[in-house]
């Protein structure tokens, strides 16, 4: 079955991998590179779709693993699929739950996320991870089959194997899905990253094999639309692990009934990333993985990663700290961030962002949205949270429009005058 997904390179930035694309899916075309909201339960976090709209956002992502345990992907499935269920026209995309391997495993109790730093920290994680490996709590356990993990939500005992992820995922019915896979902790040791990426390889073919059934059953029975399923690069920190990732992923195939050979329709750039090394992984993957298809890197969110992954080819971003971070107060500005909690708002009569055209910066201050967190009003969450991914989608929006005028380089330095990562 052809690809449900088509992507065309419209302009590159000259010198560097990154490029602006066009990504057609069945449910409407994403201008790239996009960043992608995360809408882990089928909602964006105190936001409408309306309001998500509004943000600018082409495109939003939801949890499977989360999905999976409420409300249950067949009945989402019996709702007409994610979109209808939360009522989102636009294309939507899926994870394939394989970083809820790292979070309830690897990472657990480890205050270890997506992007660790390097400093004073990593060699006491080092020596946690190696002292609790056979301690901490079995909440989720690898076999070379899949993934036994206990709900968060009631205790209960569920196993995942590459199959069980794609059948959820065509349940959920995404126009983009993700191959199963382990997402393993940027402090696990060479050994174990090499088993892990061993596992990842395999899970990838079974996960790409079963997708292509799956379609092909659709077709046969003419319901539904061919869903696009993207492989994960993984390898930690190891350059050699990350480029033999890279090539296993681009070039593993599924060889159809009729003789047809098909492979992934894009890829995902996974793993838990130390800061300082992320931009040298995501160049090594992308400097073999196949140019004509698209590149997702997961996960990844601030504006200084945002910048660093389109310059090294990145085509999409979904990432949670938008909102997870607006919910605690914390705004994005073009000087940097603010939290809005901080005693210095109560009094500012100010703009949220003095350069933003958002919703909440055009009817709102400063001391208004503070107060609503200090009073725990909800309006609070939504008000920053709309802010947060207007400012983070319209940033990307913007580099992306800079690729096609050919002044990416101008638009970077413009925009590092003013903003202070910190």
């Amino acid at each position: 079955m052809s690809s449900s997904i088509k992507f065309e390179i419209k302009a590159k930035i000259k010198g560097s991998l990154g490029r602006a694309g066009l990504l057609s899916t069945s449910h409407g075309i994403i201008e790239t590179p996009a960043f992608v909201p995360v809408a882990t339960k089928a909602t964006l976090k105190s936001m409408t779709p309306e309001q998500i709209v509004s943000t600018g956002a082409q495109v939003v992502l939801a949890n499977t693993y989360h999905l999976y345990l409420q409300p249950g992907d067949e009945l989402i499935r019996d709702a007409g699929g994610l979109g209808i269920f939360m009522g989102w026209n636009g294309p939507t995309m899926t994870d394939s739950g394989g970083f809820q391997v790292f979070s309830l495993g690897a990472a657990y109790g480890k205050g270890i996320s997506k992007v660790t730093k390097k400093g004073e920290q990593e060699d006491e994680l080092l020596l946690a991870n190696k002292r609790d490996r056979d301690e901490r709590p079995q909440i989720a356990t690898v076999d070379p089959n899949g993934v036994m993990f206990r709900s968060h939500l009631d205790g209960s005992a569920h196993y995942f194997t590459p199959e069980k992820s794609i059948e959820i995922q065509h349940n959920l019915g995404a126009d983009i899905i993700f191959a199963f896979d382990e997402c393993t902790s940027p402090l696990e040791s060479n050994h174990y990253q090499r088993e892990a990426l061993d596992r990842t390889h395999r899970w990838a073919k079974r996960s790409l094999d079963h997708h292509q059934k799956l379609n092909n059953e659709k077709a046969v029975v003419g319901v539904g639309t061919p869903t696009a399923l993207f492989g994960i690069v993984q390898g930690g920190r190891s350059e050699i692990l990350r480029k033999e990732s890279a090539e296993a992923i681009a070039t593993m195939t599924h060889m159809g009934a009729d003789g047809v050979t098909v492979g992934f329709d894009g890829f995902g750039i996974g793993g838990s990333f130390d800061k300082k090394d992320m931009t040298s992984a995501v160049k090594w993957v992308n400097e073999i993985l196949p140019e004509e298809k698209p590149r997702h890197l997961l996960g990844i969110g601030e504006p200084e990663d945002l910048f660093s992954g389109i310059e090294n080819g990145v085509d999409l971003f979904d990432c949670v700290a938008p909102t997870r971070i607006a919910r605690n107060g914390g705004l994005y500005t073009v000087h940097g961030k603010i939290n809005l909690t901080n005693a210095k708002f109560t009094r500012d009569f100010s703009k949220p962002d003095e350069a933003c055209g958002c919703y909440t910066c055009q009817n709102f201050t400063r001391a208004y949205v503070s107060h609503l967190f200090r009073a725990d009003e909800m309006l609070a969450a939504t008000l920053a949270s709309i802010h947060n991914i207007y400012f983070i989608t319209g940033l990307v929006a913007g580099i992306r429009q800079a690729i096609v005028d050919g002044n990416f380089a101008e638009f970077k330095e413009r925009f590092f005058e003013k903003y202070n990562p910190v």
